[in-house]
C-alpha cells in the first residue's frame, strides 16, 4: 500500500516537472505571437478615433512601446506576484474576469459532460454486449455521424430547429435581458441549446472509446472463466467488465478537462454565450493580450491536472497500475 503510494508520488513529481517547461514554452510562444501580430488594441480601444498619433499615444500609456523582452520579463514578474495584469479593452484585472467568465462555462460543461458521461456508459455498454449486430451497428451510426459534424453546423441546425422554425428556445445569450429579473428559468432555457450541442459532440466520442472496452473486456479469459463457474451475466458486466472498461473513458474525460473550463470557443460563439471560450474569441479579435496569454496558462495548466487526474483515477480502479 505505502509502496503504490509513493510510486504515485514520485509520478506526479515527475509530471509536474516535465509539464512546466511544457507550459512555460507554450505560454512563451502565444505571447510573442500574439504581440508580432500586425494591429493591436490600441485600434480596437479608439475605433474610428484611431491615428498614428492616438496610437503611439495610447501604447505609450499602456506600456506596449516598450522592448518585447522588456514586456515578456514584466509579465513574469507580475505573474509571480499572483497578477494577471489588466485587460486593455475592458480595464479590469484579468484574474477577476477568468473568474467571472468562467463560472459560466463551469456550470454549462459541468451539466454537458455529466449527461455525457452517463450516455457514454448507456451506449458503450450496449455497444460492447451486442458487438455485430443491429444495436451496436446503429450506434456506431450515430457516433460517427456525429462525431464528424462540427460543432459549429449542430449548433446551427440547432438553432434553425429550436429557435428560428418552432420557436421554442432562445438562440443567443445566457438570459432574457428584456426581463429585469430573468430568474433560473430563461437561464435554463438559454443552457439547453448549448449543452445539447456539447453533449452530442462529446457522447459520440467518449462512447466509442467506451463500447471498444467493454467488447475487449467480454472476450477476456476471466469473463469465460466466470461464466463456467455459473455467474450470472449481468453481475459480470456490471462488477467487473464495467469497472475494467472505465480507464480508458476515465481517460478521455481527463484529456477533456481544459474544454470544460475553455468552454469551446466555437459553441459559446455561436450561441454567444458569456464564458471562457467567448472571451477568448472576443479577447482575440480586439488583441488583448492579458487575457489571451492568461487563458492559454489556465489551458495548460488544466492540461496537467486533467492528466494528473486520469492516472490517479485509473491507479485506483485498477490497483495493479504501474507508476514507475
Amino acid at each position: 500500500m505505502h509502496g503504490g503510494r509513493g510510486a504515485m508520488m514520485r509520478m506526479v513529481a515527475r509530471r509536474l516537472a516535465a509539464s512546466g517547461l511544457s507550459i512555460f514554452i507554450l505560454v512563451t510562444l502565444v505571447f510573442f505571437m500574439a504581440h508580432l501580430t500586425p494591429g493591436g488594441p490600441a485600434y480596437s480601444i479608439l475605433g474610428l478615433k484611431a491615428n498614428a498619433t492616438s496610437v503611439a499615444q495610447l501604447n505609450a500609456r499602456l506600456g506596449l512601446n516598450q522592448p518585447l523582452l522588456q514586456q515578456y520579463g514584466l509579465w513574469w514578474w507580475h505573474l509571480a506576484h499572483g497578477r494577471l495584469g489588466y485587460s486593455y479593452l475592458l480595464n479590469r484585472p484579468v484574474g477577476a474576469l477568468l473568474w467571472r467568465y468562467e463560472l459560466n462555462t463551469l456550470v454549462f460543461y459541468a451539466i454537458a459532460i455529466s449527461l455525457s458521461t452517463g450516455l457514454s456508459i448507456l451506449l458503450g455498454l450496449a455497444q460492447g454486449v451486442y458487438f455485430g449486430r443491429w444495436p451496436a451497428r446503429l450506434i456506431g451510426a450515430f457516433q460517427l455521424g456525429f462525431y464528424a459534424l462540427p460543432p459549429f453546423f449542430i449548433a446551427a441546425m440547432l438553432v434553425l430547429w429550436a429557435c428560428v422554425r418552432h420557436r421554442w428556445l432562445p438562440a443567443s445569450g445566457m438570459v432574457d435581458l428584456r426581463l429585469a429579473h430573468p430568474g433560473i428559468a430563461s437561464y435554463a432555457a438559454h443552457l439547453v441549446l448549448p449543452v445539447i450541442t456539447v453533449t452530442l459532440f462529446t457522447t459520440a466520442s467518449l462512447s466509442r472509446y467506451f463500447g471498444e472496452a467493454v467488447h475487449e473486456e467480454l472476450g477476456r479469459d476471466y469473463v469465460r472463466t466466470a461464466r463456467a463457474k455459473g455467474v450470472g451475466f449481468t453481475a459480470i458486466l456490471f462488477t467487473h467488465v464495467l469497472r475494467n472498461a472505465l480507464r480508458p473513458l476515465v481517460t478521455m474525460l481527463g484529456l477533456s478537462l481544459p474544454y470544460i473550463f475553455t468552454g469551446g470557443v466555437i459553441v459559446e460563439s455561436v450561441f454567444n454565450y458569456p464564458g471562457l471560450g467567448w472571451l477568448m474569441w472576443r479577447s482575440a479579435l480586439a488583441q488583448d493580450y492579458p487575457i489571451l496569454i492568461a487563458i492559454v496558462l489556465v489551458i495548460g495548466l488544466l492540461t496537467v491536472l486533467g492528466n494528473l487526474l486520469a492516472d490517479v483515477v485509473n491507479g485506483l480502479l485498477d490497483p495493479r497500475a504501474s507508476y514507475e
